[in-house]
């Protein structure tokens, strides 16, 4: 391609608004936004119509698992996956790598370990655990975008919870450093215990093993911690809606507490889970349908800024045999974000750049990517082709990421990934042709 041309649409998705434009780039960053009779003579033009273009996704919560358990998934397959649903920018989670990633060494042997199969841009989390307060701070100057923490046990020995006292410490080292901390928020609080009329098949057993109350004194505890120390905090993968007060007050009280959910618990719910279907098992678990609606107005009214997958996959055999108590915890759905939320934000009258608010502008300015998640002068030509109106039953073809375990196979949904641009460059052309790899990582620099 030559290094200055310009695509056109009769829908564009800019910061202002959908609109008939043309996008100019140059070289690797965009370099106007124009009426589509307005690209200057002498720069190509290529004119997509009616597709929309928009903004590559920023999906700021997904488990890659390298280096360690490639096996389970790797950023090899991952960014491909990425690509083919329109994400040209994914922030990789600390765990479940092998090491973790809580240690500057451990971060570099990640690093080292991925720079020649990114197909796109990848920034990186670090993680709190107990007793690596001390690496915090070089993680932050090493470029992680934030550091996360579990609230309770993550599933894998490397990577334990934080209790208070570790809360606390680490959350002053990042204030400091400048970074925010992301934080799992469920607390295993006393109950009663579970009901053994319940077939660990029946997806009631896990779900009642795992009440919203967990989730509302975590986000509780975050919110006196944020108080207490200043440092940013950002909720991961909210599926508890009876949060939301607590949030919104939080928030009114000027606390820097952001908010993530997720395409599962927007679009799925308890009701409909099938028996012994484990592909449905995450933590916090998918909720009852009257709760995906309250998920839902948390993000029309702000509460919630974004949404991201929390792609977390695993080998088939870890979700086991349909036990539901015993099987991983984790729903695969990266190449399949933007087309289950379309889906149902379009039943619910909600429009296309709400969306595209939602699951590319809101994670950049999260993450701190300021050159990501918008159609802008100055920022990466990070850009996507997608049709709104084409629909789809999703089948193991769709699914690039390694291992074709997925909730959304057998379901109808809405708009297609066309076309993707990373940095000006074509990476992806439906149904499965890839250009690259061409991705980089993502280091924060202060």
């Amino acid at each position: 391609m030559s290094s200055r041309f310009a695509i056109s649409s009769a829908r564009v998705i800019t910061p202002q608004g959908m609109r008939p434009a043309a996008v100019i780039v140059a070289g690797e960053q965009i370099e106007a936004v124009v009426e589509r009779d307005a690209v200057p003579p002498g720069v190509p033009c290529e004119d997509l119509g009616e597709l929309v273009l928009m903004p590559g996704l920023v999906d700021c919560h997904v488990h890659v698992n390298q280096p360690g358990r490639t096996h389970w998934e790797g950023f090899d397959t991952a960014t491909r996956a990425a690509a083919a649903g329109g994400v040209t920018s994914l922030v990789d989670m600390p765990l479940n790598c092998l090491p973790v990633t809580t240690s500057v060494a451990g971060f570099d042997a990640k690093l080292a370990d991925c720079r020649s199969n990114l197909w796109i841009d990848v920034g990186y989390w670090g993680g709190v655990v107990p007793g690596n307060l001390e690496e915090l701070a070089g993680l932050a100057d090493r470029g992680v975008l934030g550091c996360k923490a579990f609230l309770c046990d993550s599933g894998i020995p490397e990577f334990p919870a934080s209790d208070e006292p570790t809360l606390r410490q680490a959350m002053r080292a990042l204030a400091k450093a400048g970074i925010p901390l992301l934080a799992h928020a469920e607390l295993e609080l006393d109950g009663p215990p579970p009901d053994p009329k319940l077939d660990h098949h029946d997806y009631q057993a896990w779900l009642h093993s795992r009440p919203a109350a967990w989730e509302e004194a975590a986000i509780a505890l975050l919110i006196r911690l944020c108080r207490e120390t200043g440092c940013a905090v950002h909720i991961v993968h909210l599926s508890a809606a009876s949060a939301i007060p607590l949030l919104r007050a939080a928030r009114a009280e000027g606390l820097p507490i952001t908010v993530e959910t997720c395409p599962h618990y927007l679009c799925l719910c308890a009701e409909e889970v099938p028996t012994s279907a484990t592909v449905y098992k995450c933590a916090p678990p998918v909720r009852e349908a009257d709760n995906r609606e309250g998920l839902w107005a948390g993000l029309r009214e702000g509460v919630i800024d974004l949404v991201v997958t929390d792609h977390s996959p695993c080998t088939p055999e870890l979700k086991g045999d349909g036990d539901f108590i015993a099987a991983w915890g984790g729903i695969a759905s990266l190449s399949l974000g933007l087309a289950s939320v379309w889906t149902s934000a379009k039943a619910r009258n909600i429009e296309l750049t709400q969306v595209v608010e939602w699951m590319s502008a809101g994670p950049a300015r999260m993450t701190g990517l300021a050159q990501k998640g918008a159609l802008r002068p100055g920022c990466d030509a990070d850009l996507v082709a997608f049709d709104p109106e084409a629909t789809f039953t999703v089948t193991a073809e769709h699914l690039h990421f390694r291992h074709k375990l997925s909730p959304w196979i057998g379901r109808s949904l809405s708009g297609q990934v066309r076309r993707t641009w990373l940095r000006g460059r074509p990476i992806y052309a439906a149904p499965d042709s890839f250009t690259g790899p061409h991705g980089r990582p993502l280091l924060r620099h202060p």
